[in-house]
């Protein structure tokens, strides 16, 4: 059996991730702030058959990573790190002149900071895996300019540079940045509230990263939609 820990997992593409590992029969460590709803998640992921743990918490918090990943070293270690959870420095989004710098902080904490940590915690049992990986979430806004998107994306474009490095420190894993491309989520929804353009459910992108899975190409950046265009 393989098993992953997924982080901001309650919902968006964290729980359709979830959803379709499960379906697959991997075992699963959840993580959210949200515990109620991270419960119901879990209940629902449950379904699939799948042991699922439910570790409501802050992924800033190295007490809280530590608790992820000895949940998954009782389901039996860990062979995937997905680092969903992200923040946005201010909701909605604003110019860099505006930008706080605390909320930068924290989008540089989430995003980055956490992720490493989280990383760094499940080393030891992601090496000792026979096919460890990480998939750390990243977006198109660390390689393209948008107005309002800059902290966002900056932090987005330092993780990007975290996972490069970690694929040539560790040529025995996998380490893959994911970019999802547009998804309805309630994160772009909190980005710019008054966009109502329609956009892909999270469900439709899950596919891309059963690919990485399966195939397991090098370590780098992939971008979701080609990898499912190249299907």
């Amino acid at each position: 059996m393989s098993v992953a820990i997924i982080t901001g997992a309650s919902k968006g593409l964290g729980r359709a991730l979830a959803e379709a590992l499960a379906a697959r029969g991997w075992d699963l460590v959840l993580d959210a702030r949200t515990e109620g709803v991270l419960r119901e998640t879990a209940g629902a992921v449950g379904a699939y058959g799948a042991r699922v743990e439910a570790v409501p918490g802050d992924v800033t918090d190295p007490v809280h990573r530590a608790e992820l990943v000895a949940a998954a070293g009782k389901l039996g270690g860990v062979d995937l790190v997905v680092s969903n959870a992200s923040a946005l420095g201010a909701e909605p989004l604003v110019r860099l002149e505006e930008l706080p710098l605390d909320g930068l902080r924290r989008a540089l904490e989430v995003n980055v900071v956490a992720a490493l940590g989280l990383v760094q915690e499940a080393l030891p049992l992601l090496r000792a895996s026979r096919a460890g990986a990480v998939i750390a979430v990243s977006s198109d806004a660390a390689a393209e300019a948008y107005e309002t998107w800059g902290g966002y994306g900056a932090s987005k474009a330092a993780l990007d540079q975290l996972v490069a490095v970690l694929g040539a420190e560790e040529p025995g894993l996998r380490v893959w940045a994911v970019d999802p491309g547009d998804m309805g989520t309630d994160l772009y929804a909190a980005a710019v509230p008054d966009d109502d353009d329609p956009r892909p459910e999270p469900v439709a992108v899950v596919p891309a990263f059963l690919r990485l899975l399966d195939e397991r190409p090098a370590s780098g950046r992939y971008g979701a939609p080609a990898l499912l265009e190249e299907r």
